[in-house]
């Protein structure tokens, strides 16, 4: 996954930016506008922004598996898939 952008932490340290696609974007902001949030800057990027304060671990690690799927090389995700279906 080298020179792909997965997830940062910004400046203010409380705020999670994660690629997800436009269409998770929209669906988490959406569902919990309390935690999925955009900014004028990302609004053309395929992220979403979280506050990490009021997310569950649930749905940062499904936000976090979405982001990762999208990056991942195939190969990959298809050994990742074998591993958890078992």
């Amino acid at each position: 996954m080298r020179g792909r952008f997965l997830a940062r932490i910004r400046e203010d340290g409380e705020t999670l930016v994660v690629k997800c696609g436009f269409d998770e974007r929209d669906f988490r902001m959406g569902a919990d506008p309390e935690v999925f949030f955009t900014t004028d800057h990302y609004r053309g990027y395929p992220s979403v922004l979280i506050r990490l304060a009021n997310i569950r671990v649930k749905d940062l690690r499904d936000v976090i598996e979405v982001g990762w799927r999208l990056a991942a090389p195939k190969k990959l995700l298809a050994e990742y898939d074998d591993r958890t279906q078992k």
